[in-house]
């Protein structure tokens, strides 16, 4: 089942031998958080300095309109790649 596929992909993701690049884990966390949360609500960070935070919401947003089950799909693959 595509859920119980997902959270092993989760799972996994946190016993990579090698940790991934940055635009990788940005890739991670969006697909994640459109899988589990849907569509980014609300405003970017206010802070101009919260560069982490606005990556990471910009990346997130990014994905508006992907199904939660795509997304899934997309991060288990994601996931499996970066295992090898």
């Amino acid at each position: 089942m595509l859920t119980d596929d997902f959270q092993q992909a989760v799972a996994n993701s946190k016993t990579l031998s090698q940790k991934p690049d940055n635009e990788t884990l940005l890739k991670l966390y969006s697909l994640y958080k459109q899988a589990t949360e849907g569509d980014a609500g609300g405003e970017a960070p206010s802070n101009m300095f919260d560069f982490v935070g606005k990556a990471k919401y910009e990346a997130w947003d990014a994905l508006r309109g992907t199904t939660k089950e795509a997304a899934m799909e997309s991060y288990i693959q994601l996931v499996n790649s970066l295992k090898g």
